[in-house]
């Protein structure tokens, strides 16, 4: 059993990489004591346990392929009913397990448990059912070489389980519960979703952050999925820091401990959002184009080197887009693009006035070393004037291929590299297993 705690403080204090103390977010399935009557199972998101006198609280359920597995994890440390589970929030991954936990107790012949959430978590369940289709294509996107190994998101052709239940108490900002003597406060705050829960259980000093924190650049810019909210998720986080928690349980990547230790971390991620916010809303009241925005607010690279800030998931651009977003619309500020013409139409005539998409194709190869941005739009505009042309393809999935190797967030490497298989497919190659 590791002791999640001191690696954790070995990252923060004393700068050790993941050479050293191995990987910050582990899908091992295995359950850690953290401290007298709590524990973690880590999973594609962690299930975050404590026992009470009425049998066990847990803190979301993992996915579906994991959830069985934790729930035989938990077993191994406590053989205690499952008395009541939160749903921190609505994502898959850490509600699509909930199923083994009912399925455990009708096996045993105990009470179904309770299952606890935020008052929006309904509705984002039944916004999944609505966009079931859209879902399951951009989570092939986003964690397809996780599905490939085993740990995928969905559930067949449905991407929420059925066997997922909408939560049984719900409330709006603030819910108390006593479970067998463990007092637990709810609080809601708004985040990587609008249905977003974390938890302060005084008697443990804990705080359960479920994604406010994943040891990551926060994922506050996600491309293809819902609004995200900086600004109160950097007042969450300040808040948490205030708490004076001195064990921090993040549902992905390692548990925290230490008051002033939390504090700075905590601080440190409301700092970065804070002034992506700032910076972006400045140049919006200036009259700034999206475009311009993007390529000028930029975070001091010191900070994105933060063993939990690096933007190895989302990234600061994302963000930037995501706040333009929520505080300016759709509209980028191009006039060109309010009422833009069909893509293909556009490819077609700056491929005529180059010569051909070949050369367009080819230009694209030439720039790839030194302008990839520029290489990936004319690779892009090669393929859309000659949807059937091998060759174009075949430069596109290697432009592509290219982008995809030199980005650091699975945001932008799932994003190309899942155009530069298209591509592959399309040029007679296979996309990799």
């Amino acid at each position: 059993m590791a002791d999640l705690l001191a690696l954790s403080t070995a990252i923060i204090d004393q700068g050790k990489g993941t050479n050293e103390v191995g990987p910050i977010n582990r899908i091992n399935h295995q359950l850690s004591v953290l401290g007298d009557r709590v524990a973690m199972v880590e999973a594609f998101s962690h299930c975050v346990l404590f026992e009470t006198d009425d049998g066990l609280v847990a803190f979301d359920t993992s996915n579906p392929q994991g959830g069985p597995r934790v729930v035989a994890e938990a077993r191994r440390w406590r053989d205690r009913r499952f008395n009541t589970i939160v749903y921190t929030h609505g994502h898959v991954d850490h509600v699509g397990g909930c199923g083994a936990f009912i399925e455990d107790a009708a096996a045993r012949g105990e009470p179904r448990p309770r299952v606890t959430g935020h008052e929006n978590v309904p509705k984002r369940f039944d916004r999944y059912d609505f966009t079931n289709g859209y879902n399951l294509v951009i989570n092939e996107r986003q964690f397809g070489q996780f599905r490939r190994r085993g740990y995928g998101i969905a559930d067949g052709d449905r991407f929420l389980p059925a066997s997922s239940p909408k939560p049984d108490l719900t409330y709006r900002e603030r819910l108390d519960l006593d479970v067998g003597g463990l007092g637990i406060e709810l609080h809601h705050a708004k985040g990587e979703t609008d249905d977003h829960t974390w938890a302060w259980i005084p008697e443990h000093k804990a705080i359960c952050a479920g994604d406010f924190f994943i040891w990551n650049f926060p994922n506050a810019g996600n491309p293809q999925k819902v609004q995200r909210y900086p600004v109160e998720w950097a007042a969450a986080m300040r808040a948490m820091a205030n708490q004076g928690a001195e064990l921090f349980l993040p549902a992905h990547g390692l548990p925290i401990g230490g008051t002033a230790r939390i504090r700075a971390v905590l601080t440190d991620v409301a700092d970065a959002l804070e002034f992506l916010v700032r910076e972006t809303i400045t140049m919006m009241n200036d009259g700034a184009r999206l475009n311009d925005i993007v390529h000028s607010v930029k975070i001091d690279q010191a900070v994105l080197e933060k063993p939990y800030l690096k933007p190895m998931y989302d990234e600061p651009e994302f963000v930037v887009r995501n706040i333009w977003r929520l505080y300016g619309g759709w509209y980028d500020g191009n006039p060109a693009n309010l009422k833009p013409a069909p893509e293909r139409a556009l490819a077609a005539e700056l491929a005529d006035l180059a010569g051909g998409a070949l050369r367009l194709a080819e230009r694209a190869l030439a720039l790839a070393e030194t302008d990839i941005r520029v290489a990936c739009h004319l690779a892009e505009l090669a393929v859309q004037a000659e949807p059937d042309n091998q060759r174009a393809h075949a430069v596109r999935a290697e432009v592509f291929q290219l982008r995809r190797n030199r980005e650091t967030s699975l945001m932008a490497k799932g994003i190309f590299g899942y155009a530069a298989n298209e591509s592959k497919s399309r040029a007679g190659d296979p996309p990799p297993s």
